[in-house]
């Protein structure tokens, strides 16, 4: 399908975080190369220290967020751009008093998610 509108697209829960969904916009049987998401972290939730398999593109929608990125730590927020690269440790953590949005696309490649210490 090449055009469908999100509010068509089921929402599911992740038990990999804590307050996470996750809609499939554009799944690897859509997409030959790429696929895209759409996360929603309510607020105080969040994803754990984790690497994937493949890089991470992502846009910022609304609300506000620490995003952990190898040793550093950023502060995002609506229109923010976030790259992560293949590999790298990533944390995700919600504040203020909207969900924390973001569009994520990522190769359709290995990207097995492993949590480190």
């Amino acid at each position: 399908m090449h055009v469908k509108n999100i509010d068509d697209i089921e929402s599911e829960v992740l038990e990999s975080g804590s307050g996470v969904s996750r809609q499939m916009l554009i799944g690897p049987e859509e997409g030959p190369n790429f696929a895209m998401r759409k996360l929603v972290i309510e607020p105080g939730g969040g994803i754990p220290a984790h690497t994937s398999g493949a890089e991470h593109e992502q846009y910022v929608l609304g609300g506000t967020a620490r995003v952990g990125i190898g040793d550093q730590v950023y502060e995002v927020g609506k229109g923010d751009v976030v790259f992560i690269p293949a590999g790298e440790p990533h944390w995700y953590e919600a504040y203020g008093e909207e969900s924390f949005e973001l569009l994520s696309v990522v190769p359709n490649s290995d990207n097995k998610m492993v949590f480190v210490k």
